[in-house]
């Protein structure tokens, strides 16, 4: 009996396997099931009851290659880390992963991976990205329907999300002239290390939904552009392969979802450590998962590109994963968090500690006085908590309220920055650098590492232009009184 033959009848292909396994020939599925990740077989029935996103999705896939659907999100030592050796069955024989090969390629593609594949043939030359709203319109275009909708969602009603990036558009420059401008050096320090622009990579998941190198496009960017990358606890490439790949000089920081396991937490801090990484931004905005209807949406829209559904009264009641994309995230993520996080994370580890997701004054004078390193004001992209605050207007609240803050320890923002202006904006009210998330996953998706260094190209002349004309010649002379919030109706910032 052919392997195939065995997928199509439920049966396992004991027989494919270079490491015998000892399952009766036929089971089913969902009390015994395996899937296919690069001709390596598993035995994931002990993860039904525990994945996320439910066992669904699983299941699924039961029998069958899920490589497709398993890569662009997870980690390569995804299955080694969470899997006992025992669920690892081994590896199908080449003459079954020839067949596999062949249907594979021989699939009949979806109505967006065509759409996909005609868009990146139809891309615009790289020298014609003037700005980043350039390389996000290019990405817009060539990334699969399911990644944009997961990139660009927001929560509810994606009001936060908007006004991110139109709260810059409050503030206006009080430009300076006659300053000797023509050396202008916007490199800066963030946490002691170097960076040549006053920006650095802030966490964002999943790059390789939008391209197979995913966050290795973006560490190859920086490297080159000595620009700092925060990485993602729930990046699609993992951390160790990650550090492997740095430059020797490389600065690299992580973005820390607490495991609620004390354990755990301490295993992944240490490993974080060991591995080279350079300062740990634990993020606080996320105890639960925002309400990213876009996102959830997406597999059903998909669907009806491919054929209309239509409600049927006596239908199965079906599942609906409201966590979307994110399903392997946050689950198991410390819901209790309070400040005793911070003298517990001093006890672990002896690198500087930044809180991610601060959202008013009053907890950034909280973390100061719990001695934190540093602070990110942001609202996660407003992909949490709806009608948060834009970080600019907490900037400007410390600026007001609190500005002794601002000396006490380095404060970032990030959220809804698109241009140098806004860079140079929130130096001013005394930012230290400033992060961005979305830009660098639309750059690397539309041109991989290409991107990623036109993103930053972009960005130096744009900071440096900006400096100049308000009349800095290094970030030193980014002062309060070069800007003014005003109270009206300013020209929309584009969306």
């Amino acid at each position: 009996m052919s392997f195939l033959s065995t997928i199509t009848e439920g049966k396992y292909p004991t027989h494919a396997f270079r490491k015998k396994a000892s399952f009766p020939a036929q089971r089913r599925i969902n009390s015994s099931c395996w899937i296919i990740i690069n001709n390596h077989v598993y035995d994931v029935t002990v993860y039904l009851g525990q994945h996320p996103g439910g066992a669904a999705i699983i299941l699924k896939y039961a029998g069958r290659d899920a490589t497709l659907a398993f890569e662009p999100i997870h980690p390569q030592d995804t299955l080694e880390r969470n899997l006992p050796a025992t669920c690892h069955l081994g590896i199908i024989d080449s003459s079954s992963a020839e067949t596999l090969a062949e249907q594979n390629k021989s699939r009949v593609k979806t109505k967006d991976e065509l759409r996909v594949e005609e868009a990146l043939k139809r891309r615009p030359p790289l020298h014609r990205m003037l700005s980043l709203y350039d390389l996000e319109d290019v990405a817009r275009k060539v990334l699969p329907f399911k990644a944009l909708s997961f990139y660009s969602s927001g929560a509810d009603d994606e009001i936060t999300l908007a006004e991110n990036a139109r709260a810059f558009s409050r503030f206006f420059f009080s430009a300076r002239v006659m300053r000797p401008v023509s050396r202008c050096d916007p490199s800066t320090t963030i946490l002691g290390y170097k960076s040549s622009l006053p920006i650095f990579v802030s966490a964002a998941a999943l790059a390789k939904l939008g391209h197979p190198l995913g966050e290795l496009n973006i560490l190859r960017g920086c490297a080159a552009a000595n620009i700092i990358q925060m990485v993602a606890t729930y990046s699609s490439i993992s951390i160790s392969e990650l550090a492997s790949a740095a430059a020797p000089s490389q600065t690299l920081f992580f973005q820390l979802y607490k495991p609620s396991k004390q354990a755990d937490a301490k295993q992944l801090i240490q490993e974080v450590e060991k591995l080279g990484y350079k300062a740990i931004f634990l993020t606080v905005d996320a105890v639960v998962l925002g309400n990213r209807e876009r996102d959830v949406r997406s597999p059903w829209l998909n669907d009806e590109k491919e054929a209309m559904k239509f409600y049927v009264e006596e239908e199965e009641k079906e599942e609906v994963n409201l966590l979307g994309t994110s399903t392997s995230s946050i689950l198991n993520d410390d819901k209790d968090m309070s400040w005793d996080v911070v003298p517990w994370m001093r006890s672990v580890t002896k690198l500087p500690i930044i809180l991610k997701g601060i959202q008013s004054v009053e907890d950034a004078v909280l973390a100061a006085e719990a001695g934190v390193d540093g602070i990110v004001l942001s609202n996660h992209g407003g992909r949490q908590l709806e009608y948060s605050l834009p970080p600019l207007e907490v900037l400007y609240g410390i600026h007001k309220r609190r500005p002794d803050i601002l000396t006490k320890m380095e404060v970032y923002i990030d959220c809804g920055v698109r241009r140098g202006t806004d860079v140079v904006k929130a130096l001013c009210l005394g930012a230290k650098a400033v992060g961005l998330g979305r830009p660098f996953l639309f750059a690397q998706s539309a041109y991989g590492e290409a991107g990623v260094n036109k993103l930053i190209e972009i960005m130096h002349r744009e900071i440096i232009t900006t400096m100049r004309l308000v009349g800095a010649s290094s970030v030193k002379e980014l002062t309060p009184d070069l800007v003014e919030r005003v109270d009206w109706e300013s020209v929309r910032a584009r969306l």
